[in-house]
């Protein structure tokens, strides 16, 4: 196994916000040890960093990789091979930006995973859901208001949800989920911006339906994720036993203060919205769904000082589609609006590996983690724009010990 060190840089520790000087042994997949005067084996090829940053690699806790188009029907009725040929192109542009793990929120599914892990696809580790689970005529339903078709494309990768109601049949969505290899379940529990028939305001899926996911996925050791907007539809969803919770962007503090108390996530999503608004028109958009992106665009900032005054933890996230992805950076200029440099790394970081589940694999820089790791020219910490160039400022890209990029060799 390779063995790399890096050596005269700066690393970087979200945890405590802060840079110390360091040198990082990484041999084979593992980071096997930090500190000073770490030893020169013959053979072991040195990094110098000439005073750069180094920090573990990003993390993206809320994608959708299949969704290679803004027109959602043609990812649906693209063959899957196809699919996931494009997937695969779009996990590997993702990991040029520097996310070196990407959570999946509806699409993705084991192959994708495997792909990775095979090393078939030079892409960020994957962590998925499967497919959304939605209502009749929920967010996800992309059928048009008088198409009484029942739903035969949830099979297709392309496919970011699956209809399915009652209880029931909830149940079994979930355990076909699970056995499949989902890390958690995803709920569409509110309307949305990209879909034909819910307003935004529309609460989706009864108490006991909701309830019954989060009993299979406790019963599995997982959690439930949810597609939520306004404060009802977030504080019901906590009081139902809902772990993550996604955009959030009309929360109000006590709900903010109780999904704080509960130990609930939140990932936030402003850059989706700006980037609508920004390409909206050309991409054929109608009145109906600038109203809508422009009720969540006002809430977003507001819902970030609302969750930090609350203590609420917040995961990074971008769910961008298409085209949009090249606005990827964007997220972290929305951010620093309101938040320090410093929160939104942990958010991209210790945050996310939290909220994936790998809060024991990677996320910081420690003897034994993962080496997912990435050199920045400048200090994320005084100017955290130096992540937001998609990877433009990033020469060193590791990806579980690999190279994605390496431009000091």
């Amino acid at each position: 196994m390779e063995r790399v060190l890096f050596t005269n840089g700066r690393v970087l520790d979200p945890v405590a916000g802060a840079l110390s000087t360091q040198e990082v042994l990484v041999e084979g997949e593992r980071i096997i040890a930090t500190g000073t005067g770490l030893p020169r084996e013959a053979g072991t090829r040195i990094i110098d960093l000439q005073g750069r940053t180094l920090m573990p690699g990003l993390i993206d806790c809320h994608v959708h990789v299949t969704a290679q188009s803004l027109d959602l029907w043609s990812n649906v009725t693209a063959p899957s091979s196809l699919s996931a040929l494009r997937s695969a192109r779009v996990m590997e542009e993702t990991l040029q930006r520097g996310f070196t793990t990407l959570r999946d929120l509806g699409g993705a599914d084991l192959g994708l995973v495997r792909g990775v892990e095979e090393g078939l696809i030079a892409g960020p580790r994957l962590v998925i859901c499967g497919k959304g689970l939605t209502t009749t005529g929920g967010h996800a339903d992309l059928r048009g208001l008088t198409d009484g078709r029942p739903d035969m494309m949830s099979d297709r990768l392309g496919s970011m949800g699956m209809i399915v109601d009652g209880v029931d049949n909830i149940r079994a969505a979930c355990r076909t989920m699970i056995k499949e290899g989902a890390k958690f379940i995803k709920v569409m529990a509110n309307g949305g911006v990209s879909s034909p028939n819910d307003p935004i305001h529309s609460i989706q899926y009864s108490r006991d339906e909701i309830l019954a996911m989060v009993e299979e996925a406790e019963n599995a050791g997982l959690y439930v994720s949810a597609h939520v907007y306004t404060d009802r539809a977030i504080r019901r969803c906590v009081e139902l036993g809902v772990h993550s919770l996604e955009h959030c962007n009309l929360i109000e503090p006590e709900t903010a203060a109780l999904a704080a108390a509960q130990g609930c996530i939140a990932v936030p999503t402003l850059v989706a919205y700006d980037a609508l608004a920004i390409e909206g028109e050309a991409l054929g958009l109608g009145p109906a769904e600038f109203a809508k992106i422009e009720v969540v665009r006002q809430g977003g900032l507001k819902s970030l000082q609302v969750m930090r005054d609350a203590g609420l933890l917040m995961a990074f996230g971008s769910d961008l589609l298409g085209d949009l992805r090249k606005y990827h950076g964007m997220e972290f200029e929305l951010l620093a609006k309101v938040l320090t440099p410093a929160e939104i790394i942990r958010s991209a970081t210790v945050i996310g590996a939290k909220l994936c589940g790998l809060d024991a694999e990677t996320g910081r820089i420690e003897a034994g983690l993962c080496a997912d790791l990435i050199v920045v020219d400048g200090n994320p910490l005084e100017d955290i724009l130096c992540l937001a160039a998609n990877g433009a400022k990033m020469p060193v890209i590791m990806a579980r010990g690999r190279f994605a990029k390496n431009q000091l060799s």
